[in-house]
């Protein structure tokens, strides 16, 4: 498993590499996450290649790929779906959202209100939602890459709710690609005509099994202690009113033996 894992893992970053042009650690750290099981949060600024990202992702692993914008008057049921009476049946039927794919791009996450916000709470920790009493499974793999605004004091934007950030297992910056990168694109090279000629690297089973192998990847004493020292110097030196939850750590623990399966270790 580890050996096929990192062979696997490598032409995933390879292949989002020919797409997406510039900052490769950026898009190794992404890719484990989606290993991981976790989910990305892009702080960045505009066209720098976050939507092409995740859409180069999910062709990548053989998924669906789903979008929100994020809008002050976007409601949570724009994101799970809606109940709705069948006129033919008289019964009542559920139209899937957005979220019911295995990689979702939420752009703008901080121009949606909280309580739209939330909606992505469940969905995140519990790969689930659950619509009018009714709980509903998201597909297996799941993965939200979500972007936000650096700009706080941008009108019309909202704080990420705690709940919210905490769910995220990484933040990231593609930024600019540097003068070489940017030249290659302007002469036709990756950028969105590369995504029609992607293809999965692995099919969603073999990614399901990778993940399983990285849940059952040994973490020894030592590591795990060392872990939790680095985390708590970062909360002793944050000052903050909501330090790393354990939730965070375990989250940083799961990256790092993701991080370990990519390597072949």
């Amino acid at each position: 498993a580890t050996t096929e894992g990192s062979r696997v893992f490598e032409a995933l970053v390879t292949q989002l590499s020919s797409v997406v042009l510039g900052d490769g650690a950026a898009l190794r750290l992404a890719a484990t996450t989606f290993l991981a099981g976790g989910h990305v949060l892009f702080e960045d600024s505009p066209g720098v290649g976050k939507t092409l990202l995740a859409k180069a992702l999910a062709g990548s692993v053989g998924g669906t790929f789903g979008r929100v914008q994020g809008t002050p008057d976007l409601l949570p049921s724009d994101l799970t779906g809606i109940s709705y009476l069948d006129d033919e049946t008289r019964s009542w039927v559920f139209r899937r959202g957005p979220l019911f794919n295995n990689v979702v791009l939420v752009d703008e996450l901080n121009r949606a209100t909280p309580r739209t916000q939330s909606a992505l709470l469940e969905a995140m920790a519990e790969g689930q939602v659950t619509v009018d009493g009714t709980t509903h499974l998201l597909p297996d793999p799941f993965l939200v890459v979500a972007t936000q605004n650096p700009q706080l004091d941008d009108p019309g934007t909202f704080p990420l709710v705690a709940g919210q950030r905490d769910r995220f297992a990484v933040s990231l910056s593609l930024g600019l690609p540097g003068r070489a990168a940017e030249l290659e694109l302007i002469s036709g090279v990756g950028g969105t005509p590369a995504l029609d000629h992607l293809a999965p690297v692995a099919d969603l089973e073999e990614w399901r099994r990778l993940r399983r192998a990285v849940d059952a990847t040994f973490v020894h004493p030592t590591i795990a202690a060392y872990a939790l020292d680095v985390i708590d110097v970062v909360r002793t030196r944050s000052n903050s009113q909501q330090p790393i939850s354990p939730r965070a750590a375990l989250g940083t623990v799961q990256l790092a033996k993701a991080h370990a399966l990519a390597a072949g270790r």
